[in-house]
């Protein structure tokens, strides 16, 4: 007889999970996917939406774009509001600058701050992000300074 399994840390586990599947379009298409799988196994939008952590309406509105437009409905669509500034490969650099501190970059300074980060984008990205911004940017990161 097959034990059941049991994930050690299942919260950090499942935090980690869900960034996963949020991170990109594919993840989150995959997702709804198995969403739409399960309802079509005969599992409830409640049931399914219990499982995959999301709202029943949600997985109602699924459901119904697989009907209309099939496996396309489920695909990411445009968001709306501004596009980035930055490529794909310039945010994996600033993620890299971002990480090693501001010294890496050639600062005297110890945390980033808005300001440094704006400059930083202007020289290094040729992308003009004002102070505000970069502020929000940094916010949340652990020992990033988000003044001015």
């Amino acid at each position: 007889m097959v034990q059941p399994l049991k994930v050690r840390d299942r919260d950090g586990s499942e935090r980690i999970i869900w960034q996963e599947i949020m991170r990109n379009g594919d993840s989150r298409y995959n997702h709804r996917l198995h969403g739409v799988l399960a309802v079509c196994r005969g599992l409830s939008c409640y049931k399914t939406a219990a499982i995959w952590g999301q709202s029943p309406r949600a997985v109602e509105y699924w459901v119904k774009r697989f009907e209309r437009e099939g496996v396309q409905g489920l695909q990411e669509k445009k968001r709306p509001g501004r596009p980035n500034m930055l490529t794909g490969e310039q945010r994996e650099f600033l993620r890299s600058d971002l990480e090693r501190g501001p010294e890496a970059v050639g600062s005297d300074a110890k945390k980033w701050t808005g300001e440094m980060l704006s400059q930083h984008l202007r020289e290094f990205y040729g992308v003009d992000m004002g102070v505000r911004q970069c502020q929000r940017l940094l916010k949340g990161r652990a020992g990033v300074d988000k003044g001015a």
